[in-house]
C-alpha cells in the first residue's frame, strides 16, 4: 500500500457536539470538506480497534466479502482516546502546561503511531484492491464518537464487529458493548450491520421497542455529555491508493 505524496495527503477538522467548523473546500482529495456527501451511497464505513481485535478484523473481512463492489469506497473508522497529557523528563504534564510546538509535535508522533497501528487493515483493504479512507476520530466515548459522526458524514452503512460474549449479554437483555450502544442510538437513516465470528448477528441483537425510545436513548446520551469537559474531537481524514 502506498500513501498518497505530500503533506496534502491529510486534512484537520474540529467538530464540537454535533457542529462542524470551518466552511473552505480544500482542492485535497483527502478533506472532508471535498467530498460529496450525495455520492456516498455506495460508501460504506467500518468501524475499527485494535488489529488484534478479532472482532474488528472479522468486521472488515466479512464487509469486503458481502458490501463492496468495484465502485465501492471503503472508509474505516478508528477512535481513540483525546490527548490531555504530555510526557516530559519531569514526568506527564497537562497540555496545556506544555509549549504549543512540544504539544503540537508529540500529537503528530502520537497520530502517526495510529494509521502505523491500521496497517494490517489497510494491507487487508489492499489485496482485495479496494479503494479505502482512513479516519481517525479524537473522543473518549467511542459510542458518542461514532453516533455524532453519522449524520454530520452523512453515513448510510455501518459496520460493527462484537465478540461472542458481548452477543450472548445483549441476548440476555444484559447488553451495553458499543455495538449495542450504537444499534440503539444512530439514526435510522444509517443502516447498521453488526458482524460475529464471520456472520451478520443483528438479528440476535434486543432492539428498543419503538423508534420513540430510540430518540430519547440518543437524547439522554447527548445530554449526559453536554457538561462534560472537552466535549469536542477531533477527526482526521487520509486518502490512500492501492496498488491494482
Amino acid at each position: 500500500m502506498e500513501e498518497e505524496d505530500g503533506e496534502s495527503s491529510s486534512d484537520f477538522f474540529e467538530i464540537n457536539r454535533g457542529l462542524l467548523f470551518g466552511d473552505q473546500e480544500y482542492d485535497c482529495e483527502a478533506s472532508l470538506f471535498s467530498f460529496d456527501f450525495q455520492t456516498w451511497n455506495d460508501c460504506v464505513f467500518v468501524a475499527v480497534g485494535d488489529t488484534e481485535s478479532s472482532s474488528s478484523i472479522g468486521a472488515l473481512a466479512w464487509t469486503l466479502k458481502r458490501l463492496v463492489s468495484p465502485s465501492t469506497v471503503l472508509r474505516l473508522l478508528h477512535v481513540f482516546p483525546v490527548i490531555r497529557y504530555i510526557p516530559s523528563p519531569l514526568g506527564l504534564l497537562p497540555r496545556s502546561k506544555v509549549n504549543p510546538e512540544l504539544v503540537q509535535n508529540y500529537v503528530m508522533q502520537e497520530r502517526g503511531k495510529r494509521r502505523k497501528h491500521l496497517q494490517k487493515f489497510l494491507d487487508t483493504c489492499s489485496v482485495s484492491k479496494v479503494k479505502v479512507d482512513v479516519m481517525l476520530v479524537e473522543g473518549d466515548n467511542i459510542t458518542k464518537a461514532i453516533v455524532d459522526l453519522i449524520p454530520i458524514l452523512n453515513i448510510r452503512k455501518l459496520v460493527l464487529g462484537t465478540t461472542e460474549s458481548s452477543l450472548r449479554k445483549s441476548e440476555s437483555k444484559r447488553g451495553n458493548g458499543i455495538a449495542d450502544q450504537i444499534l440503539h442510538n444512530a439514526p435510522e437513516t444509517c443502516e447498521i450491520k453488526i458482524v460475529c465470528g464471520g456472520k451478520e448477528v443483528i438479528d440476535r441483537m434486543i432492539v428498543w421497542p419503538s423508534p420513540s425510545s430510540n430518540s430519547s436513548k440518543s437524547k439522554s446520551m447527548r445530554e449526559g455529555e453536554e457538561d462534560k469537559p472537552h466535549a469536542s474531537f477531533l477527526c482526521m481524514c487520509f486518502n490512500f491508493k492501492t496498488h491494482v
